[in-house]
């Protein structure tokens, strides 16, 4: 089966940020890009249709992702069914689906729209949320890279692969955080922590990191490695972690993706969700 990258598209500009932003990544990765509009079973109401009819909404994308990218392969697809349970069953063998944070159903104040939040949680394949942009623009250049999520107790193998090919096929530094806490009962109030206790235990956690992390070092030894150790919430972590970065990889089954939807409200960056 072909390899592909699959972008979902509505009528609204932050699908077509999300559409651009698939259309650089399927150029970075020499694929085609399949742009899907999924049209709701029951027929539209004529002024909701405006400027074209659904089944058009698709070839629309392409065509302005063509005037923008001249080397794109790309193709459209019209698809009839509820979105979330549509866009899992095209991708399933996706090499990444690709979605805008949120769509034209969107309320003003959400960050994740339904579609985004159900795709993410329930997909067999990576997908990347895009927040919203301006339509045609070019992201802009960031210099933190890509940063993911580790897990040292529990490391996802494929967020780790994902996360390491991004940096290699940017040419990026990979920002690698696992966030951390003081065992239970470390010390009883109102008795501190002594210093040396707390520098023990983060010596611990930073060799945990760094023995995660050893086989993808050795498998991309020329991606260019922050490890980072940090005694904030999953969610604190990954914030502070990735200011400016290009792109965020969590796994699904982490903390920092249970902390997801809070976690979004703070990015400016794609974010790919990952399977464990």
């Amino acid at each position: 089966m072909q390899r592909e990258i699959i972008v979902g598209v509505d009528r609204s500009a932050r699908s077509r940020a999300a559409a651009d932003w698939a259309a650089r990544e399927a150029l970075l990765r020499g694929l085609p890009l399949r742009v899907v509009h999924v049209v709701p079973p029951a027929p539209l109401d004529p002024v909701e249709q405006w400027p074209y009819h659904p089944e058009a909404v698709a070839d629309h994308v392409v065509a302005e992702l063509a005037g923008r990218h001249r080397a794109l392969r790309a193709r459209a697809e019209s698809e009839v069914g509820t979105p979330a349970p549509v866009l899992r069953a095209v991708s399933r063998d996706a090499e990444l689906l690709v979605l805008g944070m949120r769509g034209e159903g969107g309320q003003a104040g959400t960050t994740v729209g339904s579609t985004a939040a159900a795709v993410a949680a329930a997909s067999s394949g990576p997908v990347v949320l895009v927040p919203g942009a301006m339509p045609g623009e070019a992201p802009a250049r960031r210099s933190a890279g890509v940063t993911v999520a580790v897990d040292v107790r529990d490391p996802s193998a494929a967020a780790l692969d994902l996360a390491f090919e991004a940096a290699r096929l940017r040419g990026a530094r990979l920002h690698a955080v696992h966030a951390w806490k003081l065992p239970a009962g470390a010390a009883a109030p109102p008795l501190p922590i002594l210093e040396e206790d707390r520098a023990t235990w983060e010596d611990n956690e930073v060799q945990l990191l760094s023995d995660a992390l050893r086989p993808w070092r050795r498998k991309y030894p020329d991606v260019d490695v922050l490890e980072d150790v940090l005694l904030f919430t999953p969610s604190q972590a990954l914030t502070h972690a990735s200011e400016g970065a290009e792109l965020v990889v969590v796994a699904r089954q982490s903390g920092a993706a249970s902390a997801l939807p809070e976690l979004l409200g703070h990015f400016r960056c794609p974010v790919a969700v990952v399977p464990s």
